[in-house]
């Protein structure tokens, strides 16, 4: 959430709002929920102040008063900026969606762009563009890569050595502004991968044919995506005949569904769904390797690294 989203645009219910925070980083949730609903009296419209009251009471082991406050925020946000769906399906009061909102996932990096580097690479031991890379570069050099999700352009950084031609493509506006300093791509575009229909007018916008590139790469990105069927078709439109598709998901371990979602908000994805969806859509795998991606909350977070090759 934005710094420009905490105001409710009343002086006095911002400075109750202002004290609340002050409670829930000492840790005292349970008395920050009280000073955000004396807050929510005065402005019962401030729909960011139903997130922090949402988001206090779960911290503060109120579940009940935690989904009373995001079913608030679902109702009164239409585009789902909020999250409000992904929250309250962690909290198990409505149904895992398939995909999280677009507007939440674009507002999410927009917001963290500034400092997305810092945080996952220099605080979180950050692994996946190394690793990927380290099986990618078995099958180069190619002709055009073509990096989903390319975020702040990491994973450009490394396969640029191995590549002739580089396109990027992201949700986030503020991440592919971070990817262009690099000067690494020669074509950036905005896409939602949730989506075929918005994501071909960007993927195939400008002259851009289909089935145009010798690898696809998607790192770190599937997490925000939970079925992945339309992904995996926009890779396969993508992708020349025989062509590379290097992804990678956080481990689902032995979950009895294909995907499933995590009290971070992030998807999960099983080995034999991945395999699954892999192989309807034309995909043969090459290689595959799980290893830890990165930490959270000071433990490893596992994933599994996929190398899959085009058989259409």
């Amino acid at each position: 959430m934005s710094q420009h989203q905490f105001s409710s645009g009343d002086v006095i219910a911002d400075r109750r709002a202002d004290y609340a925070r002050m409670l829930a980083e000492a840790g005292d949730h349970a008395a920050a929920a009280e000073l955000y609903e004396q807050a929510l009296e005065l402005v019962p419209d401030w729909v960011a102040g139903w997130v922090l009251l949402g988001d206090a009471c779960q911290k503060a082991g109120k579940v009940e008063a935690a989904i009373a406050a995001f079913s608030r925020v679902e109702a009164m946000d239409e585009t789902g900026l909020f999250g409000a769906s992904l929250k309250l399906a962690a909290l198990g009061a409505a149904p895992v969606p398939e995909t999280p909102p677009s507007a939440y996932v674009e507002g999410l990096f927009d917001d963290y762009a500034d400092r997305f580097e810092t945080s996952l690479v220099d605080k979180l031991n950050y692994s996946v563009p190394q690793k990927l890379f380290s099986l990618v570069q078995r099958h180069a050099p190619f002709e055009l890569t073509i990096d989903l999700g390319c975020g702040t352009g990491l994973f450009g950084l490394e396969v640029a050595r191995a590549t002739s031609r580089l396109e990027g493509f992201d949700i986030s506006a503020n991440m592919l502004v971070k990817a262009e300093e690099k000067y690494l791509y020669h074509h950036l575009g905005q896409a939602d991968l949730s989506d075929a229909l918005l994501a071909g007018e960007s993927l195939f916008a400008e002259g851009l044919p289909r089935r145009r590139a010798d690898l696809v790469s998607a790192a770190d990105v599937l997490m925000y995506i939970g079925s992945l069927e339309v992904t995996f078709s926009i890779v396969t439109d993508l992708l020349k005949p025989g062509g590379f598709f290097a992804f990678s998901v956080e481990d689902g371990g032995e979950a009895d569904d294909g995907f499933t979602l995590q009290p971070s908000l992030r998807y999960a994805h099983t080995r034999p769904y991945v395999l699954d969806v892999l192989s309807r859509t034309g995909f043969e795998v090459l290689e595959e390797l799980r290893t830890d991606i990165r930490k959270d909350g000071g433990k490893d977070v596992f994933g599994i690294l996929f190398i899959a090759r085009l058989s259409l």
